[in-house]
């Protein structure tokens, strides 16, 4: 097990698999850990070296709790590991919020370390207003919503974030749904999630997109669920630099475990082409 002292005493969990020329970092999302990767990395490790950790408050990282993390938070962290581990000519690989993190790092660092990005089915303004649609539940998620959930439980609004990830959990007795969706959150600290997911929904990343320097992939599901697929029309229109993007079909917003032959399949694509 390895473990990257962060300037401020945290630590966070990662691994380092695989001796490619490329350097390739993926990072998870909220809730999550870098186990989404483990089967995509068997695959990719022999192409790439395969940088995977876990975000504060998360998994192996549960322990680095200090103080309220925010998404900057998270950029800085991600800075760190990259200088730390004398990376260069980065793919910088993220999922949901993994995603935020690689487009708030572009907004505090640049893209100067970074040969490409690859953005995978995530908004870059999950409030939706009047003229914003395409943010969190498909459009349907405004400030006043946020304001409203502000005295519920944490469970239930977990609850919710996770039907909304993955439909077919709304078909599960409450009763029968809760072991592992307690089990899940039981990995995590309660108080960074809560922190994260407050940072997140405030950020606007809109204009950071059109300040990228390197080609863009957006990795996308379709139909989706807590995100329109119509993202990846909104992204090939802002992106300044080479773009593609890459339907996941039949897919949630879980489009990494859903499919995880798939996903290494076309990062390995993404690989190659750069």
């Amino acid at each position: 097990m390895s473990y990257y002292t962060l300037n401020d005493g945290q630590r966070l969990y990662y691994e380092d698999k695989g001796h490619g020329m490329e350097a390739l970092v993926m990072m998870h999302g909220w809730t999550s850990s870098h186990n989404v990767y483990a089967r995509p990395v068997d695959s990719l490790q022999d192409q790439a070296r395969c940088i995977t950790y876990d975000h504060r408050g998360h998994g192996g990282s549960k322990n680095a709790n200090l103080g309220s993390p925010t998404m900057d938070t998270l950029a800085s962290d991600l800075n760190e590991i990259i200088q730390g581990l004398c990376l260069s000519n980065i793919t910088l690989l993220g999922w949901s919020m993994g995603a935020a993190v690689a487009l708030n790092y572009v907004r505090l660092y640049g893209c100067g370390a970074l040969k490409q990005i690859v953005l995978c089915d995530m908004t870059p303004k999950q409030l939706n207003d009047e003229e914003w649609k395409l943010g969190l539940y498909q459009g349907k998620y405004t400030k006043e919503d946020m304001e409203r959930e502000a005295g519920t439980d944490f469970y239930t609004l977990y609850k919710k974030f996770a039907i909304g990830a993955i439909p077919k959990l709304g078909k599960i007795p409450g009763f029968l749904l809760k072991k592992p969706l307690k089990e899940t959150l039981s990995n995590c600290d309660e108080p960074v999630l809560k922190s994260l997911a407050a940072s997140m929904k405030q950020q606007d990343y809109r204009p950071v997109v059109e300040q990228i320097t390197v080609p863009v992939t957006y990795f996308y599901a379709d139909p989706g669920s807590l995100f329109s697929p119509e993202l990846a029309t909104w992204y090939g229109a802002h992106v300044k630099t080479p773009y593609r993007a890459v339907r996941f079909p039949e897919s949630t917003h879980m489009l990494v475990g859903d499919n995880p032959e798939k996903f290494a399949e076309e990062v390995s694509n993404v690989l190659r082409q750069a």
